[in-house]
């Protein structure tokens, strides 16, 4: 019976340790007051209040927000005593900025108003540039219009060209394309991956066209057809269909000798990447997000009668409202020889 005894109590000895009830114990015996507690809160919230803030909001597509980052080096200048604050649809294309501060992913900004809004210094850039004057009559580049939004001086888009930052694993995606042939990449069909109909005539390029370029390199280049999985199926090429990270895809243009693209997301990065190419357009314009780097050819300026019925403030919608067409035939957009030979040229610069 002795020996229970002694057994319990050291059981009980052991079990001794950190509870609720024993921190009461080893706390200081100064308390510390309310007043003491507002003080401390004053100096953190001075310390606080002392930074200055520059939110620059960005939504849209892929493509658009390659575009934007061509205007961080100049806020930076202009806004030299201020954070940069990216909240941006597609933050990948971001994140390696030296220059940005802050990143979060549009619709992902926990703590936002209380970190950066609320009794801060803060500039905020929330504009749509798609809704200035100069951009709906195509007057001027999408990044003229944002200059003029948050009064950056606009010269030309040599000077502000797209910048995408690799990281060193990023930089090894290279390795994935690599084959026995010189490669061409030609993109055929851009936006989102989900749409209503498998082409939409103001961004796709139309499939004859396209098969056409194909027979027309197939010999010379390995080529990498880049589109979404519903687009039509073209002969003598690799499809590249799958869903995959922004810099990866963008990494299938580091190793290609050619270059065929569309107003998408890869012309922009072609020009962050410094890869000139040949850039065909058809529902937009390359003034309004063109780049002169690249060897861009205009779709045959259609006649037009009562498509645009329903336009409000943009000439054409890019959710594929097929009535909008203006054309009838494939031919109409684009005369494939004038195409063939325009790559042809961009090749021998």
């Amino acid at each position: 019976m002795k020996n229970k005894k002694q057994n319990k109590k050291e059981v009980k000895k052991k079990s001794q340790g950190s509870t609720w009830s024993s921190y009461k114990n080893k706390m200081p015996h100064k308390m510390i007051t309310e007043e003491e507690i507002t003080t401390m809160d004053k100096k953190t919230s001075d310390s606080k209040s002392k930074e200055k803030y520059l939110i620059w909001h960005v939504q849209g597509g892929l493509g658009k927000n390659v575009a934007a980052t061509s205007l961080v080096s100049h806020l930076r200048t202009k806004y030299i005593d201020r954070k940069i604050i990216i909240v941006a649809s597609w933050p990948e294309v971001w994140m390696n900025h030296p220059m940005v501060d802050r990143l979060f992913h549009l619709g992902n900004t926990p703590h936002f108003y209380d970190d950066y809004i609320h009794n801060k210094d803060s500039i905020v850039f929330k504009h749509e540039a798609y809704n200035q004057t100069a951009h709906l009559n195509h007057s001027q580049h999408l990044i003229h219009n944002w200059c003029d939004l948050m009064d950056l001086e606009y010269e030309d888009n040599e000077k502000f060209h797209p910048k995408v930052i690799l990281n060193y694993a990023q930089q090894q995606l290279t390795q994935r394309w690599i084959r026995q042939k010189p490669t061409m990449v030609l993109h055929t069909n851009g936006g989102p991956m989900e749409q209503k109909f498998s082409y939409n005539w103001s961004r796709d390029l139309p499939p004859e066209l396209s098969q056409e370029i194909v027979n027309a390199f197939a010999d010379r280049f390995h080529i990498f057809h880049v589109c979404r999985k519903d687009s039509s199926i073209l002969q003598g090429v690799e499809r590249i269909d799958e869903p995959m990270g922004n810099i990866e895809l963008f990494s299938i243009l580091a190793t290609s000798t050619s270059r065929v693209l569309i107003d998408s997301c890869l012309q922009h990065a072609a020009v962050a990447f410094q890869l000139p190419s040949t850039v065909l357009w058809i529902g937009t314009s390359p003034k309004v997000f063109g780049y002169d780097f690249h060897n861009n050819v205009l779709a045959k300026n259609p006649v037009v009668a009562n498509q645009r019925l329903n336009s409000y403030m943009f000439d054409y919608d890019f959710s594929s409202n097929l009535h909008e067409c203006p054309y009838t035939t494939f031919t109409e957009i684009f005369e494939p020889q004038i195409v063939i030979r325009n790559i042809e040229n961009q090749l021998n610069m």
